[in-house]
């Protein structure tokens, strides 16, 4: 197993990895909408936070060896479904055709009054790719 590390997403709050990849797969830990510098929650709309979030994820998973578009599964916790429609907007814009399983988790409150949290699991890219 090897633990991976980014200065381009938050640092884990608690006792835990950003990501560990472990036989080919990459398992990232939840990422909340974080300033990576300041550690603080950061943008207003549930858009803003969604494209943080999945820029940290980006950022992860490339420190990794892998990308968005090795992603198998992502899970993706909301305080409200009602949110669903516009945080799947943000969500299509970073995937584009790449469709990988997902979950969408309706949670209520989130830590911190984040309003997404995402985290996911992808393959590390061959040394071809």
């Amino acid at each position: 197993m090897q633990k991976i590390r980014t200065s381009d997403a938050p640092e884990p709050a608690g006792h835990y990895s950003q990501a560990i990849e472990h036989e080919g797969l990459v398992f990232v830990s939840g990422q909340l909408p974080k300033d990576p510098n300041t550690g603080e929650l950061t943008g207003e709309s549930i858009e803003q936070q969604t494209r943080l979030v999945l820029q940290h994820l980006k950022a992860i998973l490339i420190a990794a060896n892998s990308d968005m578009r090795h992603l198998v599964k992502v899970n993706i916790y909301i305080p409200d479904i009602a949110l669903w429609d516009r945080v799947n907007h943000i969500y299509r814009e970073f995937m584009a055709d790449h469709q990988p399983a997902r979950a969408v988790i309706p949670t209520g409150e989130l830590h911190l009054g984040a309003k997404i949290e995402v985290e996911a699991v992808a393959a590390v890219r061959s040394r071809e790719e």
